[in-house]
Formats: C-alpha cells, sequence, structure tokens
C-alpha cells in the first residue's frame, strides 16, 4: 500500500526524509522539496523505510542517472542529484556531525574539493556470481542493501576501460572449470597498468590458465589471484611483480603498491588532497612532522620533501616496509622513519615518548582516532603540537574526536570542509585543521 510523501532533507545515505505524526520516514529515491508517492518497506518503532514508486511533484535538482543500473546497483546512491548539490549534501552532513556529536560550529568553512566525476574508482571490489538458472556470470557491484550481484553491464564511476571489462570477464569465467568458485575480483589502476585480483577456491586447470594469458593479453590487464587469506595473494607470473604504481608529480614521486594495499580510489582527487593538506599544515624546513596512520607514505613523503623529519606511523608492517622502500628509492630515507603501532591502542605516555613535533597529520580509518586524540589533548601547552591537519572518511568519528581536542582548550578549529573523493556515493570525506 502506498501513501503521499513530503520530503524535508536527505540523510548521509541519500534517502529523502519524511515524517507523519513525528515519525521519521526514510525514502530511497526521493529528494528535498518533492512529493512523492512512496511505498513502505520496512517498519521499525522509531523509524520507517520506504520506496519511491512515483515523483508527483519534482524538485529542481533532479537529474537523469547516466548509469542505467542506478536504484538497482548499490555502488552509488546520488546519481539522481546535481553534482553540485550531492557536495552541498555532503557539506550540511560534514556541519550536521559537527554541531549534534560535539557541540562545535565550524569557523571556516574550506572551499570543497572537486575531481572528475565519472570514472573515477580506480579500486574496486567487484563480486562474481555464477546463476545456475540463468546460465551466466554476473561480474559487478552488489545490488543496493542485497548479498546478489548487480545485472551491470557497465559502470560510469569505473575507468572506461574496466566497464568495458564487465562483459568480458563474464565471458571468461564462464568458461572456467571454477565457474561456481569464483567469488570475486578486485580491481587496482595505477598509472601505467591494470591488475584484476582473482579470488578462485578452486586450483585453476592448466586451460583455466591458458584462458587467463589470453584474456590478459587481449585487453592489456595483469592477473593477480588469491586462494585463500590475503597472504596467499600474489600475481599469476612472476614477472608481473612491482608494474603498480601511482605518481604524485607536483613533488617528484612515484608510488608503488600492489593490488590488495590501501591506496585512494580517487587518483586526481588524492593528488589535490596532498596539495592542500601540506598547504595547511604549513610544515617549514625546520619542522619535525608526524604523520598517523601513514598508509604507504602517501602523505610522508611528499612531507618529507618540505619538513626536516617526518615520523610515519600505522597498524600495518606490510604498508610501513612499503613506505620505507619508497623513502629509499627516493632518497628520502634519512628525513624519514616508519614504525609499525596500533594506534587504537596508544596513550600520552607513548606521545611523550616520541619526542616533540611541531605539526601532526592524522589520516584515520573510519573507526577515527579516539585515543590519539585523548592523548593529545592531554599534553602540556609547550609539549602539543601547533598545529594538526586530520584527513577523515567518517565526519562522525571525525567530529567526535574534535570535541576531545577541543573540550579542555588543548586545541581550537581552525576550520574543515568536504573533499568529493567518491561523487553520486553517500560517501564522505572530509578535512579539518586544529591550532593549539
Amino acid at each position: 500500500m502506498s501513501e503521499v510523501l513530503s520530503i524535508e532533507s536527505l540523510d548521509l545515505e541519500a534517502r529523502g526524509i519524511a515524517r507523519r505524526e513525528g515519525k521519521t520516514i526514510f525514502v530511497q529515491g526521493a529528494l528535498p522539496a518533492e512529493v512523492v508517492e512512496a511505498t513502505i518497506i520496512r517498519k521499525k518503532p522509531s523509524y520507517e523505510i520506504a520506496r519511491t514508486q512515483r515523483v508527483l511533484k519534482e524538485s529542481s535538482l533532479r537529474v537523469k542517472p547516466r548509469c542505467p543500473n542506478f536504484g538497482m546497483c548499490g555502488g552509488c546512491a546520488m546519481q539522481h542529484l546535481d553534482t553540485s548539490t550531492q557536495v552541498a549534501v555532503k557539506q550540511r552532513a560534514l556541519e550536521d556531525c559537527f554541531l549534534h556529536i560535539s557541540k562545535i560550529k565550524i569557523p571556516q568553512i574550506l572551499a570543497p574539493m572537486h575531481g572528475p566525476d565519472w570514472g573515477y574508482r580506480y579500486r574496486a571490489r567487484l563480486s562474481v556470481r555464477y546463476v545456475r538458472k540463468k546460465g551466466a556470470v554476473l561480474v559487478g557491484f552488489n545490488e543496493r542493501k542485497s548479498g546478489y550481484v548487480a545485472d551491470m553491464t557497465e559502470c560510469h564511476i569505473l575507468p572506461k576501460h574496466v566497464s568495458d571489462l564487465l562483459l568480458p570477464l563474464r565471458q571468461l569465467i564462464g568458461n572456467l572449470s571454477l565457474r561456481e568458485r569464483v567469488p570475486q575480483i578486485e580491481v587496482a589502476v595505477g598509472d601505467d597498468t591494470t591488475v584484476l585480483t582473482m579470488r578462485h577456491l578452486d586450483p585453476f586447470t592448466e586451460n583455466d590458465l591458458v584462458l587467463l594469458d589470453e584474456f590478459a593479453a587481449r585487453h592489456h590487464i595483469i592477473w593477480w589471484v588469491q586462494s585463500k587469506g590475503p597472504e596467499t595473494v600474489k600475481p599469476l607470473h612472476e614477472k608481473d611483480v612491482g608494474k603498480l604504481s601511482y605518481s604524485l608529480p607536483q613533488f617528484g614521486l612515484r608510488m608503488a603498491y600492489k593490488p590488495t594495499d590501501f591506496t585512494q580510489v580517487n587518483h586526481q582527487i588524492n593528488q589535490a588532497l596532498i596539495a592542500r593538506a601540506l598547504n595547511l599544515l604549513g610544515a617549514q624546513p625546520q619542522d619535525r612532522v608526524a604523520d598517523l596512520f601513514c598508509g604507504l607514505g602517501n602523505f610522508t613523503l611528499p612531507l618529507a620533501t618540505v619538513a626536516k623529519e617526518v615520523v610515519g606511523i600505522e597498524g600495518s608492517k606490510t604498508l610501513t616496509d612499503r613506505a620505507l622502500d619508497a623513502a629509499k628509492d627516493h632518497a628520502l630515507d634519512d628525513k624519514t622513519s616508519f614504525s609499525t603501532l596500533n594506534l587504537f591502542e596508544v596513550d600520552v605516555q607513548w606521545l611523550r615518548d616520541l619526542g616533540y613535533f611541531d605539526r601532526m597529520l592524522i589520516d584515520p580509518p573510519r573507526e577515527g582516532a579516539l585515543e590519539v586524540a585523548k592523548s593529545l589533548a592531554q599534553l602540556t601547552a609547550s609539549e602539543r603540537p601547533k598545529r594538526i591537519v586530520y584527513v577523515s572518511c567518517n565526519p562522525a568519528t571525525l567530529a567526535r574526536d574534535a570535541g576531545v581536542l577541543v573540550e579542555n582548550g588543548a586545541y581550537k578549529l581552525i576550520s574543515a570542509g568536504v573533499i568529493n573523493m567518491f561523487p553520486h556515493t553517500a560517501h564522505v570525506e572530509s578535512i579539518a585543521v586544529f591550532e593549539s
């Protein structure tokens, strides 16, 4: 049974928000200021979820989705919304998180960072499923809020040459002996090559290997394979080790990585983000800088080109080893050091033992950097880094950590803004600046 709903705003999943007698209804496919006919698909005591059946009064912000899979595929959530408005929604989400979670009003809103709207996704995990009823293989993102694989033949957020592989991959896997035992393919696009990492639950036959080699030659890709856990990931051919990299031309750097290493999904935005982060941090030639959650040195090495010393700390030894190798390759190892540590379990004494830092960059995963923030807040005025730049992929944990930094007067929030790292999705990437 459907009902007519008036949409007031959007939530972080790009669902319209309506209210009925005080109860919140999240409406998939609806935009602010629209009136829609919707069907309730889930009822909870405090809220309901509905799906738009028909738009009765359309928003001027609504655009025609470019992708024929939109609405069914879970890869995107906002293709029906003008891209500049998508960024405004994300900015509002960031401000709301600060106000509601840490009771902080952002003093200065940084101009949002934009990159390409399409073809930007250089990292992706594609699900694979052989559907017996159809006698066919599906390769793509999962359907929205579902474990089923979307029946997609193109994807506009993937680079075009990767999107063009979706149908050939279906055919390839359908011809393999283990077509029912391939659950996923991970995509990693570097500057010079594209790597596809195939997860396979059974061994390949000799004929399978021939088919994989023919596919790689025809489509100019490199195969990596994974038979069990992450430790089993390897190139199909040893000669293909070390061919994946991305460049940071403004710093004269080439960052080598493996297809399973964490790297930013959007290479163009990553370059712009590094430049902005370094500009906001303002590191000087005499400064000692900490880069926490440093990964493979994405910020550490650029910082080493401007600062006296940079200390990179990360929870994964695989990544810190890769970062050290990159520092040596660029003759920056005399200005950098790397250590492996679980930054979710640190305290103020650990921070004191590291010595004084003039500046600090923090770039944590979605869980944020709560223990780091607590440790910083406990330092005395003379011990604290004078400026912190915090890069976040979760506005809620950023706001929480900001509250810890600001609460006792240790730091002031100077500015914050969004980075449109993932256009057409509800993912909010942001950056904030704090001063002691």
